[in-house]
């Protein structure tokens, strides 16, 4: 059974047609995990430029999206959980510090 991919124009050869769905699930699984790592990396982008100006007000609710948008990529798979601690950890830390300056 001959699958063929289009993005990449190669074709993938699969035994069983179980195998054939696989590839077409595991590409979507991929396309939803990069989606959601994507958004947690703009987020910190976001959060870095807002702890560079000093953006009190913005902080506080910034860092509770942080922290929702690490436990969603947690739970999904999408980073593993001491990863996302340790990111959780470090912003509150710069931001606790930037609201005490």
């Amino acid at each position: 059974m001959t699958l063929y991919d289009n993005d990449t124009k190669e074709v993938i050869l699969a035994n069983h047609k179980s195998a054939e769905k696989r590839i077409r699930s595991s590409k979507r699984q991929a396309i939803g995990n990069k989606r959601v790592l994507q958004k947690l990396r703009n987020f910190e982008k976001s959060l870095k430029k807002d702890l560079i100006d000093k953006n009190t007000k913005v902080l506080e609710e910034s860092l509770k999206k942080l922290f929702k948008l690490a436990d969603k990529a947690k739970k999904r798979g999408v980073i593993k959980k001491n990863t996302a601690s340790r990111k959780k950890s470090r912003y509150s830390v710069k931001v606790s510090s930037a609201l005490k300056n």
